[in-house]
């Protein structure tokens, strides 16, 4: 194999042979059969042609023809390096032998994921970005590398956000009793902040540190100064990176549409639960993570994830258009409740909860507490929005895992059409 000038054929002068042992290592990182050291040569090589501007060229084929070409690239969502063939027509393939025939797999970030797709609290500290020396690709996980087919785990972007959700109690509604009738936008972002005092970055740093609720710190590049000072400080084996909340009503590809600002614009496609088949429009609750930039100097907006939410006075997730509707229904229910002198609270779970015969996640938990009695109840409720087969055949295992915990009701469109849903939850209660 060698090193080749950029848009080149391979034959011509200029090839720099790989060393065999150079090479040995990058065919076993490349078929995910390697140690961590044959991932950290690959990476290494991988990088350096990169910057370098150098393609690789395979010798599976024979002497004289035109090499099949590997080009070195940069998966920003995951901050790895990786090799990607470069195929066309006028590009000879590698041989069917040869461990590049196909496709490197990666830990791609696009993947599809669905509500229904086990989320478990993130571990350890909020951070998304790791230091150079571990930014190391994914072995292959199965023989298929197209991510645009892939069931994929859930973002850990989403799941900090998540967490920062349930900390701050803002997946919650409260009782009519604790409500504020003039609860606003600042109130939320207020909260918010409040939360990431609780959680830290890096060992010694909190989250408050470097957290930001308004893009003007990006766009006057306040964050980066501060991320800057900060970073002296910053632990070694923690990569120094920053992280904002911002409230938008759209996005498109990697430009989000702030309001009260101008668009923010990051790295990489903006991640979210509004996908083509599952269109949730805004407004959307956004988390985006700052960081050292690769191959560039300074820092940059590299990742964002848009959580659709109720709205701009609550920020409480919500997985679909249907679900926000059936969410302010019940958030009108708690005037009925309190005719009863009872106090209801709703949640929108977003983590797993373990039941004897597996984990669950209902749509919506609600708690009602009589204020004469003390006596308190829940019920289970899920917003069945589809008809999708895969969909149903999920909620079929998902719900005698939920009965486990408390009576289950669910609710249709129709019932939603026809204002069900409140005699619905009534009965659940046994009212």
């Amino acid at each position: 194999m060698w090193l080749i000038p950029r848009r080149t054929n391979g034959l011509g002068s200029g090839r720099i042979p790989l060393p065999q042992p150079v090479r040995d290592a990058l065919v076993r990182w490349y078929a995910g059969k390697g140690s961590r050291h044959d991932e950290e040569a690959g990476i290494m090589l991988v990088q350096q042609a990169r910057i370098g501007e150098k393609w690789i060229a395979c010798d599976c084929l024979q002497s004289g023809e035109s090499p099949p070409i590997l080009t070195p690239a940069f998966l920003s969502e995951a901050e790895t390096y990786y090799l990607r063939r470069l195929t066309s027509t006028d590009r000879p393939e590698h041989h069917p032998d040869c461990p590049f025939f196909r496709e490197q797999a990666t830990n791609r970030l696009s993947e599809v994921h669905t509500h229904e797709s086990a989320a478990d609290p993130p571990m350890g500290y909020f951070e998304v970005l790791r230091p150079a020396p571990e930014k190391l690709a994914q072995k292959p996980e199965e023989d298929s590398s197209n991510d645009r087919t892939r069931q994929g785990s859930v973002p850990r972007l989403a799941r900090l956000l998540w967490r920062l959700l349930h900390i701050s109690g803002l997946n919650r509604v409260p009782p009519l009793t604790e409500d504020h009738a003039d609860h606003s936008i600042s109130d939320e972002f207020r909260t918010l902040s409040a939360a990431a005092a609780k959680v830290e970055i890096a060992p010694g740093i909190e989250l408050g540190r470097a957290f930001w609720t308004h893009a003007q710190a990006l766009h006057s590049k306040r964050l980066y100064a501060s991320l800057r000072e900060i970073a002296r400080r910053w632990p070694r084996g923690h990569a120094p990176q920053a992280f904002l909340a911002l409230f938008a009503h759209e996005f498109r590809g990697a430009t989000i549409q702030v309001s009260g600002s101008d668009p923010v614009v990051i790295a990489n496609r903006v991640q979210s639960p509004s996908v083509r088949g599952n269109t949730i429009k805004g407004p959307y609750l956004v988390l985006i993570v700052a960081g050292q930039y690769p191959e560039a100097h300074g820092y940059a907006p590299l990742r964002a994830y848009a959580q659709p939410i109720l709205s701009g006075r609550r920020f409480m997730p919500v997985d679909s258009e249907f679900e926000r509707a059936v969410l302010r229904d019940l958030i009108k229910l708690r005037v009925t409740f309190d005719r009863y002198d009872i106090d209801l609270m709703i949640e929108k779970p977003v983590f797993d909860t373990l039941t004897q015969i597996g984990p669950c996640r209902p749509d919506f938990l609600l708690e009602a507490r009589s204020r004469s009695t003390g006596e308190i109840r829940h019920v289970m409720v899920e917003a069945m929005g589809s008809n999708d087969e895969m969909y149903l055949l999920s909620k079929a295992a998902t719900h005698p895992r939920m009965e486990q915990l408390a009576p289950l009701v669910c609710v249709s469109p129709l019932d939603l059409e026809r204002n069900r849903i409140a005699p619905a939850v009534l009965r659940g209660f046994g009212l």
